[in-house]
């Protein structure tokens, strides 16, 4: 009995972290792009996206932080990007696509650093643009 409970309680440990995880079309819209550029103020090297965090200064003069949304770290990794890519205070010019629900979220294509080097973000909406 306490067998079977535990590969129950196994099979569910596994498989919640595949409902956790979404589709590209499921959060962004590709058909919305969006160009920032700001200074990065945060970033995550975590499963099942790396994320990072960009002060952008709007139209009206305000600071906004931009939640952008990278591939995971192993593709990063495979496409040759280190944790120390990016790093707070760089400025950065991000392509990228909008979350669909209108946050300060988006889906970065293309991050193109201060000096020039235009590096893809191994995300999931990046081979398709």
């Amino acid at each position: 009995m306490r067998t079977k409970i535990f590969a129950i309680l196994s099979g569910l440990a596994l498989a919640i972290p595949m409902f956790a995880h979404h589709s590209f079309d499921a959060e962004y819209d590709r058909t919305k792009s969006i160009v920032l550029k700001g200074t990065v103020t945060k970033i995550e090297w975590t499963n099942p996206h790396a994320r990072f965090y960009v002060d952008v200064l709007g139209d009206d003069g305000k600071t906004v932080n931009w939640n952008l949304e990278m591939g995971s770290p192993n593709s990063l990794q495979r496409a040759g990007w280190k944790r120390d890519a990016l790093k707070v205070g760089d400025v950065v010019t991000v392509n990228a696509s909008l979350a669909k629900d209108g946050s300060k979220m988006a889906n970065s294509r293309t991050i193109t650093l201060d000096n020039g080097k235009k590096v893809l973000s191994g995300a999931s909406s990046a081979d398709s643009n």
